[in-house]
């Protein structure tokens, strides 16, 4: 597995990453496996196959995160286009997923290799129970040498299928599985400064940073896919933030990617790897209320390191259990960290505002804890719109 980062790594250094890692997740996206007239690409998912299988034969392990259910659908169901209600994209989904791993298993095989379909939703990794079930999972597929296919669940997803097209989901999956890098292919060369098409814009090589990126990505995108390149930057922020470099490029580049080759955009790990559980808390949580803090508290949690007290808590919403996640918010609601919080929703009320020396003469030493202890949170930083 990949070491903990001290610092940035240059652009040579995020392609060898990939080139050498022992663990890599790798995400394809509809348009480059699928078209709206005919469907499923044949040659397209054959030349994928192709590159990944001679990836683990040279020894890594793969994860495949595919989309492509949808558009797989399409033509059997004689759709021109992606549908725009729900229950066609599910009907689509249910037809084309078939179709697709169908023929995963077909390739793979004839290069002597097992795949295995794990469907999720946002909900398997987002909840700490069925995270843990999902990465064991995992784990042990990719210990027997089987290469998993993951695909959002969209025939029971609601959520999902507006979701990024499975943008985010491969780098949470990454983070599940301590990938050494990320690689996130789909049907554009790389980032670009602007659209493509615009006079004067650049294709960007490398991103140091990728929260100080300032480019506008709005308008670059496919009409198979559900996602565009904001859902990919996004995808990259979440996983260089917990130390996983990243490359976007074209998938029909895949096998030059694979071998370090200097195509598309290679990102940077901008962190140290964080322990497993506040990646979770960070990523794949839901919050399931909110605590507001007074302008002490927000203070000093978010510069002094502070766990958050009673007496720093103005009002609690939600309906929530003593070991929930929750997010901590500023006067105005913004949230600006999130963490485990120590009681139930209905215990707070009566501790609002109050010092724990007071709390634990009144109501017992078990009331002196802190609401969310410093270990237990984690800063949410701000996100690519």
């Amino acid at each position: 597995m990949s070491p903990d980062f001290d610092g940035v790594l240059t652009e040579e250094e995020v392609r060898q990453q990939v080139a050498t890692g022992r663990r890599l997740v790798v995400k394809v996206g509809s348009s480059s496996l699928s078209s709206a007239s005919r469907g499923l690409a044949e040659d397209r998912v054959a030349a994928l196959v192709s590159a990944l299988a001679d990836a683990h034969d040279d020894g890594h392990d793969i994860v495949l995160i595919s989309s492509g259910a949808i558009a797989a659908g399409l033509a059997p169901l004689q759709l021109r286009r992606r549908p725009r209600d729900l229950a066609h994209q599910q009907a689509a989904a249910a037809v084309g997923q078939g179709l697709l791993v169908q023929r995963y298993t077909e390739l793979f095989r004839d290069r002597g290799i097992l795949v295995g379909q794990v469907l999720l939703t946002v909900d398997d990794v987002t909840r700490q129970s069925t995270y843990a079930n999902a990465l064991r999972t995992l784990g042990t597929l990719l210990r027997m040498g089987v290469v998993p296919i993951i695909n959002e669940n969209d025939t029971v997803a609601t959520h999902e299928i507006h979701f990024g097209d499975n943008d985010r989901l491969a780098a949470l999956v990454a983070q599940l599985v301590r990938a050494d890098a990320l690689l996130l292919l789909s049907d554009v060369d790389s980032l670009f400064t602007a659209h493509p098409d615009e006079p004067g814009s650049l294709p960007i090589s490398f991103v140091p940073d990728v929260e100080a990126l300032t480019v506008d990505t709005h308008r670059i995108g496919s009409n198979i896919g559900s996602g565009g390149m904001t859902t990919k930057l996004q995808a990259a922020q979440i996983a260089t933030g917990a130390g996983i470099p990243v490359v976007l490029g074209r998938a029909s580049q895949v096998g030059e990617i694979l071998v370090g080759e200097p195509v598309g955009t290679a990102f940077s790990p901008i962190d140290k790897r964080r322990p497993r559980r506040l990646l979770w808390l960070a990523h794949a949580s839901m919050a399931r209320g909110a605590l507001y803090m007074d302008s002490g508290a927000v203070r000093a949690v978010t510069q002094a390191n502070a766990s958050l007290l009673a007496a720093g808590i103005t009002k609690v919403t939600g309906d929530f259990v003593a070991g929930d996640p929750v997010d901590l918010v500023t006067p105005s609601g913004e949230a600006v960290a999130r963490g485990l919080v120590n009681f139930d929703a209905d215990q707070l009320p009566a501790m609002l505002g109050r010092r724990s020396s007071e709390l634990a003469a009144e109501l017992g030493v078990q009331y002196e804890r802190e609401i969310v202890h410093r270990d237990s949170l984690i800063l949410l930083n701000h996100t690519i719109d």
